[in-house]
């Protein structure tokens, strides 16, 4: 970038809108994009090292090939066809962690940096931000020199830190957050994993795949605030693989002696070579400045929106994991975009009542809409089926029948409120059941629905066909 251009981008003197936005990830990104669509011109404060955010550089990208390393690795010594000899993997850590990098880096590059080298109407200016008032920027640059942004709209996408409890001696330890794990170099011999929702089970398993000895310190149950069967089936997937997952447990103490943690729980005693700690992250947005503007934020930090992505306060927008959104990264630039069409005189909003999540275990967790609790909870009289994937031909055929479709409908229309999904593939099931909610679909029309045989997300008709029928007496493909 030009020098000059940088000048001209933060001054306040052009009659062409300007867009100042805090943060450089997915929701960043997808509002620079929309708003100089929208003829604006950009201005992205990033403190950061690195462009990108959470997703690409410790996020999304990294996590899915140490999973896949590792679901490869476990497929190596254990598959379920008896005409294939088990072998032991031969695993390098460190040219793992060295591939993941140059992927992530690639990635960066391609998707974040190439789009700021070639769009003329968005400049980066590094430094941390925080608000003098409602229109002003305050940037504080790497050289302790200070910059003022002043902009006509500005978003806030600072993204989320993970949340380290406040357990005696933890501070005092090189625990790990989930960026460590994930590039660490080399692999333990046993690891304790405390937490127990998406991140934490994700990499638990996949180290355990790896081949390491792995417990989870579950402070309620694995996924406790999903249905209850997703969180009962998975541990269930876990132990028989060797994963020890002790729920309702907590640490009260954690040393770490040079070599090994100690951990003092309810559970009793327990040492391991490493600890991750994954117990859920918080927004950024302590030192921003926000009071300064009177943004309202819930007890946790995360700035309030609307579904246009406007804050309490005129002309301010936020998106993604520091706003009180679910903290997916689809979201995260779903929201972007819609905050970038309406800072330029649109009227886009976000409606996330389908929106589909997945975890990325093996099986996969996958759910969508309302769960039977929450459809209870809405003054809806439910009517449920859960169809066992032993029943699904494909499951059968891959020799992986491990987990259940789960399908929530109202009794008295038959329209399907939600879906909770535990399979082999479950991600790629969920977006059909997606479609089907959002187009207001019943059992009936789903169970009419064409889908092609020896397929998973054939599942989906098969728990529908449940609802009215016993489709162990049904015959293959039965329409």
């Amino acid at each position: 970038m030009s020098g000059n251009k940088e000048d001209n981008c933060c001054s306040g003197g052009s009659e062409q809108l300007h867009v100042a936005i805090i943060g450089s990830g997915s929701g960043a990104f997808a509002c620079a994009i929309k708003a100089a669509e929208g003829g604006a011109r950009v201005t992205m404060i990033e403190g950061a090292d690195i462009i990108g955010g959470c997703c690409v550089n410790v996020g999304c990208v990294p996590s899915k090939i140490l999973i896949r390393a590792a679901q490869l690795a476990h497929q190596q010594r254990e598959n379920p066809f008896d005409g294939i000899e088990n072998n032991p993997p031969k695993i390098s850590r460190s040219l793992l962690m060295a591939q993941q990098t140059s992927r992530v880096e690639e990635l960066r590059s391609a998707k974040y940096q190439n789009i700021l080298d070639n769009n003329p109407a968005l400049t980066l200016l590094k430094g941390y931000a925080r608000f003098k008032n409602e229109n002003t920027l305050t940037v504080k640059k790497s050289d302790g020199s200070e910059e003022v942004v002043h902009a006509d709209r500005i978003l806030i996408a600072t993204g989320a830190t993970p949340t380290i409890p406040p357990i005696k001696g933890l501070a005092d330890t090189p625990y790990w957050t989930s960026t460590e794990a994930l590039f660490a170099e080399e692999l333990p011999d046993s690891l304790i994993v405390i937490g127990s929702s998406v991140v934490a089970i994700e990499i638990a398993q996949a180290y355990a795949r790896l081949g390491s000895n792995v417990t989870i310190l579950a402070r309620h149950t694995l996924l406790y605030a999903e249905d209850p069967l997703l969180g009962k089936k998975l541990t269930e997937c876990f132990e028989k693989e060797g994963i020890r997952v002790l729920s309702n447990t907590q640490a009260s103490d954690i040393s770490y002696d040079g070599n090994s943690f100690k951990l003092d729980t309810n559970a009793g005693v327990l040492k391991a070579d490493k600890l991750l700690v994954s117990t859920g992250r918080h927004a950024n947005t302590a030192h921003l400045g926000i009071e300064n503007v009177g943004i309202e934020t819930d007890k946790s930090g995360a700035i309030l929106v609307n579904n246009k992505m406007e804050t309490s306060t005129t002309n301010i927008y936020a998106a993604g994991d520091c706003s009180n959104m679910p903290q997916f990264v689809y979201v995260a630039a779903a929201a972007g975009s819609r905050a970038g069409i309406n800072m330029t005189g649109g009227e886009a909003r976000l409606d996330l009542s389908t929106m589909p999540a997945v975890i990325f275990t093996d099986p996969q967790v996958a759910t969508v809409g309302l769960t039977e609790e929450q459809a209870v909870a809405e003054s809806f009289e439910v009517i449920t089926r859960v169809l066992d994937m032993e029943n699904v031909p494909r499951a059968l055929a891959n020799f992986e029948t491990d987990g259940f479709i789960k399908l929530v409908a109202d009794k008295s229309t038959g329209k399907i409120l939600g879906a909770q999904i535990l399979a082999h593939e479950g991600g790629e099931i969920i977006q059909s059941a997606a479609l089907a909610i959002h187009n207001n679909m019943t059992v009936d029309d789903l169970a009419g629905q064409l889908f092609p045989y020896l397929t998973m997300v054939e599942g989906l008709k098969l728990c529908a066909q449940t609802f009215s029928k016993d489709v162990k007496e049904l015959s293959c493909c039965a329409g």
